[in-house]
């Protein structure tokens, strides 16, 4: 039956009760939680990921980051199909091709396969955000919009949580392939629950909605949709700015940060990967709370350069500066976990920065910007990894020197930098949203 012809009348006047919207954007939460739990899981598979296939740093840079690069080319589309189809239908095929990307990773005979497997996890799971953005935007008040945008950062980082040291402990009893196999079995069962709860906005459950009904929301094509929004300033330095927010926090929980601190700082694996989801639920929380924060104050620019700022710093100390006592070293990890955080803003920013019939194809734009990040950084560190080796290897698995860390580091810090110059030429919105009628061409300040 389509969705409009099931919707009873007699609330059409009222607002869905809360907890039918957190249902509906929850389940849309857990796909995202677990395709989070899918982007960081290699980095607690390092050594076994190294041994089965037989590859260095640099290979295994780019095994992880196929996950991004086809996460990357999904977000443009992502937003075009999500303002013209709805994220419902969205995320029940992308949680599905999950799933089947997720059994062809674990059943993988050699490396190709391997990256086909993480290449149609990153692409599938990749409509999850912009998704989640929009039952965010229709089924709450606006004014929850940054709160929401933050909340679905923390389950995500649940997610990458589990990808820690419980993915950790089981590998090493289980080994790496059953865990991803009983993963893949996971997102089928997250495919049934979407497709059978899930509508694209109130009014399929008989309710007023919170937005312009996606039916007649339609003020651009798909295809010219994607050319407007760049006539937005805010838009090229919204996309630009968390790529080096999210770049560095995902290349570095999500892949070397764990023989980071083993080789450099002597801890356990699993401490290791303990304390690089420490990293990852600071973020977690912080994103919520900064949202939280910038709706309470009408502004978003001030904590978001803030935020990029300490960041920046943070890392700068954590990567460069040798010999750090080890509870120094964690409050620096879980500050700049926290301050990440931040770039959760630049959701809501961008958002309000175009109109709202623009809200899915800005949602890819910005979100494409977030992940080109750890796309680029994760084998590019493991490229200058490879070249600071000297030869040195441990059961077939290659140990580099804490040297050869720090110069794959600069490339972090580097674009960490670039974060604060793109956040200091954004322009203020005040947390409203702009009007249709309102000029694409407005000053930067």
């Amino acid at each position: 039956m389509d969705e409009a012809q099931a919707a009873p009348p007699d609330h059409e006047n009222t607002y869905p009760p809360a907890w039918m919207s957190w249902v509906i954007w929850g389940l849309g939460a857990l796909f995202y939680l677990s395709g989070f739990y899918q982007r960081v899981a290699p980095a607690v598979m390092t050594e076994q990921l190294m041994a089965d296939f037989g590859i260095g740093a640099t290979a295994l840079g780019h095994l992880s980051a196929f996950y991004f690069y086809s996460y990357v080319a999904m977000q443009i589309p992502t937003g075009i199909l999500a303002d013209v189809l709805g994220p419902r239908r969205l995320l029940s095929v992308g949680s599905l091709i999950a799933a089947a990307g997720a059994f062809l990773f674990a059943a993988a005979p050699g490396l190709a396969m391997a990256a086909l497997g993480r290449l149609l996890i990153g692409g599938s799971v990749g409509v999850a955000w912009v998704s989640l953005l929009i039952l965010a935007s229709r089924w709450f008040p606006p004014k929850r919009y940054a709160l929401t945008s933050g909340l679905a950062l923390c389950a995500g980082l649940v997610g990458a949580v589990s990808a820690g040291v419980p993915l950790r402990l089981l590998v090493e009893s289980f080994g790496w392939r059953p865990v991803m196999l009983a993963s893949a079995a996971a997102s089928v069962c997250v495919f049934a629950a979407i497709a059978l709860v899930v509508r694209d906005d109130p009014v399929h459950k008989g309710y007023a909605g919170y937005a312009p009904s996606p039916s007649t929301d339609k003020g651009h094509s798909a295809f010219t949709g994607v050319f407007r929004v760049f006539q937005y300033p805010n838009t090229w330095f919204l996309t630009l700015a968390p790529g080096g927010v999210v770049g560095p926090v995902l290349a570095f929980s999500g892949l070397w940060g764990v023989p980071f601190f083993t080789t450099v700082y002597g801890l356990t694996p699993a401490g290791s990967a303990a304390l690089a989801s420490a990293l990852l639920v600071a973020w977690g929380v912080g994103g919520p709370v900064f949202g939280a924060l910038s709706d309470r104050i009408g502004r978003r620019k001030p904590l978001y350069v803030v935020g990029c700022i300490l960041g920046c710093v943070g890392w700068t100390v954590i990567l460069l500066v040798p010999g750090l006592p080890l509870a120094l070293l964690g409050a620096l990890v879980l500050g700049v976990g926290f301050v990440s955080g931040g770039m959760i803003i630049g959701f809501a920013f961008v958002k309000e920065s175009v109109p709202l019939s623009l809200t899915g194809t800005v949602s890819g734009v910005c979100n494409m910007g977030v992940m080109i990040g750890p796309m680029v950084l994760q084998p590019a560190m493991g490229w200058v990894l490879d070249l600071h080796w000297h030869g040195t290897a441990v059961n077939g698995v290659r140990v580099y020197s804490p040297e050869a860390y720090r110069a794959a580091f600069l490339l972090m810090i580097a674009w960490s930098m670039l974060s604060v110059v793109m956040t200091i030429f954004t322009r203020e919105t005040h947390c409203r949203q702009m009007e249709s009628t309102d000029s694409p061409v407005i000053p930067v300040s």
